[in-house]
Formats: C-alpha cells, structure tokens, sequence
C-alpha cells in the first residue's frame, strides 16, 4: 500500500470518525475542540505525503480547511461527512495506481 493512500484513510478514517451525527459533535464538543487540532496536523502531514506522492492533495486541502471552520454544529457534520468522502476515494484510487 502507497503510503499516501494509507495516509489518506487514516486521515479519512478519522474525519468519517467526526461526521457521525451526535457522536463526533460529543467528541469534538467534550474534547474542548482540540480533537480539530489533531485533525488540522493530520491534514498538513497528508498534504505533504500526497505533494510528495504526487497523488491529489484537493481532498487534504479540503480537510485543513474543515478543520478550520467545523466547530459550526450542522456546517461541521457536513463538511466532515464530504471531507470523509473525498479522503476515502481518493486513498482508493491512489491505492489502485501503485
């Protein structure tokens, strides 16, 4: 496995995490929001690894600025639910090319 496309799930995996309803809202709620911050670091180091990769860095760039602005109740669900998504497929296809 391409270490860019385990990045990418790990970094999915983690946003899918925070995008179920009343739950991640919990965990981001309870956790004082810093669960945001270790989204935003593991973002930026997803970023690097698929820059260096060459693979699509849209989905990483996506995730820094959800972690930005996801402390919106129903905004945060949302745009942790699409940067999931887009993690996810991306890692896929990035798995499949190498």
């Amino acid at each position: 496995m391409k270490l860019s496309a385990l990045a990418k799930f790990i970094s999915g995996g983690y946003e899918a995490l925070l995008a179920i309803p009343l739950i991640g809202g919990s965990i981001v709620f309870f956790s004082g929001y810093s669960v945001l911050g270790i989204a935003l670091t593991l973002h930026i180091i997803t970023f690097i690894i698929a820059y260096v990769y060459r693979t699509a860095k849209t989905p990483s760039v996506f995730g820094i600025i959800t972690s930005l602005i996801a402390g919106i109740p129903v905004i945060g669900w949302l745009l942790h639910t699409i940067t999931a998504i887009l993690l996810l497929v991306s890692a896929v296809s990035d798995n499949r090319r190498g």
